[in-house]
């Protein structure tokens, strides 16, 4: 690696695209090696939402191994795009933002930044909002009244007052770690390290019991009738599998500019992803698949669980020990990055504290309550939804660093307003058409996924694309550019 090609003097820095946080991180500082990036897809895969990913196909219709099956898959599916895009961040040290800078224009890279940075925000949201009911079934288990408050909010938001209180009290504490910034937050990312995969043993030692041991519990059948059933729902699973990490596939150079090398990265994602989030997701299907043997019916909520137990002291511990780890990864998972993708809008006016306000702001106003209301919103609404926005700009960004750059880059010219990234007035018009083509296939099934059509409209055929979206949108994106692009 040339490590040189990244210093710049101060006349290659245009202070409109370039600011400390965006910079190319250089050789010295290079300090991650294969048990960093192993290590930190550990952290990433150990939280309540991918628990909910796995327990949200028993609760779908899969068994205990189909459901396991279908997560291991939409990993190592989505590790391609992770180490391919991860390559760039290792090789010239630049963030995702400057990367996309490279096929969209020094300007248009902030369409893709800004697509990626909303749904951060959605899971910004969404952890904000198990962390904050985490705290209300504990405060209530104390204060019974909490849960019989008058409803101050419209019926159509679906949100009590109890849960909306201490989803803004948790909000606000998310918050005020941004406002002290990120070093504030390396204690409790050790703290999770170490309590929630222990929470999670427990749990699974619970089920175990619970549930008279693990041949009761995995011997539970599938709820599809037919193969045809079973397909009809594995595909679109399998897609939002995918889509669970399609926002870490793109931002992946955020994490890998600081690798001490190319195998570090490659390795250390490889041992990382797909073994931990397997793992973790048995453990999601192992207590779910319990809660129908000890509840009679099927429970996809782990805070759910956990409330109820008997002990006001276990559940009391559980709920805070929640709220702390989900805070832990809310702000290394969901701040970091889209603050980078905010501060690539304006970097002389928006520094991380900024970015992360705004991250906080859009996560309240995206209604995560209601995305996790039900494991169909959560699968068909949510991660397939956005998985047809991020596929086509990974397609986009993979076919112009490997087959039209050949791998290479001219990190300067990445920071300034001219030369080979600025296209025309800093957009590629041919990455925008090619990414608007590749959504269009897409919008048809999400209208008829919430709601707004009736499936008739567009035919049965067209609306099923959506089942598939971040794969069509992979690949028309890619082809559609590469053409494109043939020659320049």
């Amino acid at each position: 690696m040339n490590k040189t090609s990244q210093l710049m003097d101060d006349s290659e820095k245009d202070p409109a695209l370039y600011s400390e946080d965006l910079a190319p991180i250089i050789g010295t500082n290079r300090t991650w090696n294969t048990w960093n990036y192993a290590a930190l897809w550990i952290s990433m895969s150990l939280c309540i939402p991918t628990y909910m990913l796995a327990s949200s196909l028993i609760e779908g219709g899969m068994n205990w191994w189909e459901a396991i099956l279908t997560i291991f898959l939409g990993n190592a599916i989505v590790l391609i795009p992770m180490i391919l895009n991860g390559h760039a961040g290792a090789k010239f040290g630049i963030p995702f933002p400057v990367f996309a800078r490279a096929s969209f224009g020094v300007k248009g890279a902030n369409i893709p930044a800004i697509l990626r940075a909303i749904v951060a925000c959605g899971w910004f949201g969404i952890q904000t909002w198990i962390g904050g009911y985490a705290i209300y079934l504990m405060l209530k288990l104390w204060f019974p009244v909490l849960e019989n408050l008058p409803s101050i909010f419209p019926t159509s938001f679906g949100l009590q007052t109890g849960p909306a209180i201490t989803f803004i009290l948790f909000w606000l504490l998310n918050m005020y770690v941004v406002y002290l910034g990120v070093d504030s937050i390396k204690k409790l990312l050790v703290f999770k390290a170490f309590f929630l995969p222990a929470a999670a043993l427990a749990l699974l030692f619970w089920a175990i019991n619970a549930g008279h041991g693990l041949g009761p519990i995995l011997s539970q059948p599938s709820k599809f009738t037919n193969s045809a059933e079973f397909w009809k729902f594995f595909f679109p699973a399998l897609t939002g599998m995918v889509g669970f990490w399609a926002t870490l596939s793109l931002n992946i150079p955020d994490f890998t500019r600081y690798a001490k090398s190319q195998r570090a990265q490659i390795i250390g994602q490889s041992i990382g992803l797909a073994p931990s989030m397997t793992l973790f997701a048995f453990i999601g299907v192992v207590v779910t698949s319990a809660t129908v043997i000890v509840y009679g019916e099927t429970i996809w909520d782990p805070l759910e669980v956990a409330g109820k137990f008997e002990s006001k002291l276990l559940v009391s511990f559980a709920m805070i020990a929640v709220a702390i780890s989900t805070l832990a990864t809310n702000i290394a998972a969901n701040i970091v990055s889209p603050a980078n993708d905010f501060a690539n809008l304006s970097p002389a006016k928006i520094n991380f504290r900024t970015g992360g306000y705004i991250t906080g702001i859009i996560g309240i106003l995206i209604f995560p309550w209601k995305l996790i209301a039900d494991p169909n919103g959560y699968i068909f609404t949510w991660l397939i939804g956005y998985s047809s926005l991020l596929g086509p700009i990974g397609g986009i960004m993979i076919v112009d660093y490997y087959f039209i750059r050949k791998q290479q880059l001219q990190v300067n010219l990445l920071y300034q307003q001219h030369g080979e990234y600025y296209y025309r007035s800093g957009i590629n018009p041919k990455a925008i058409i090619a990414l608007i083509l590749a959504i269009v296939p897409n919008i048809p099934g999400f209208l008829v996924t919430i709601k707004v059509i009736d499936v008739s409209v567009f035919g049965e055929w067209v609306s099923h694309l959506y089942n598939y979206a971040w794969f069509v949108g992979f690949i028309v994106a890619g082809c559609i550019y590469g053409l494109l692009m043939k020659g320049k």
